[in-house]
């Protein structure tokens, strides 16, 4: 299946740092999708997301990772302040204001959902392709297609 451009995505966030029901306690359940420091993601914020692209708001590195709620963009890209902040883990030496090397965009929660876990996409015949459940994928932040985020949507109600 090839994949043309989307308008769906996943991203993950550790829930340490910051999970779904953190961000159902944030001021309009929004949060600036701060600290990605890979280029492939960055891009997709900046060259490719839109405001009102459905997300899927996925926890990452914890006991048990999996699809925890239905998401939105809720903001064009704009340059992650925590480059430019020598006490953050995700200061930049090189990235300037007048040329800021990374990206983010805000990310409004829809509604939570029951966990999904990784184990049970991986068991879907129609996930088979998702970016996420390849071998290798670091990616924080990868395009789903329409088919993908509708099994998804299925698997969680």
């Amino acid at each position: 299946m090839s994949r043309s451009p989307c308008n769906r995505w996943l991203m993950k966030s550790e829930p340490s740092d910051v999970s779904i029901d953190d961000v159902l306690r944030m001021p309009r359940a929004t949060v600036a999708w701060h600290g990605v420091r890979n280029y492939v993601a960055r891009n997709f914020m900046r060259d490719t997301m839109k405001v009102g692209d459905p997300v899927l708001f996925y926890h990452s590195s914890c006991p048990e990772p999996g699809v925890a709620g239905l998401a939105e963009v809720a903001s064009t890209a704009y340059p992650d302040e925590t480059q430019f902040d020598a006490q953050s883990k995700y200061f930049d030496a090189k990235a300037t204001r007048e040329a800021p090397r990374w990206m983010l965009v805000d990310v409004k929660v829809v509604r939570k959902t029951r966990l999904v876990p990784l184990a049970s996409l991986r068991e879907q015949k129609a996930l088979t392709d998702m970016v996420v459940l390849k071998r290798g994928n670091r990616l924080s932040i990868t395009p789903v297609t329409d088919d993908e985020y509708r099994a998804i949507v299925a698997l969680a109600e």
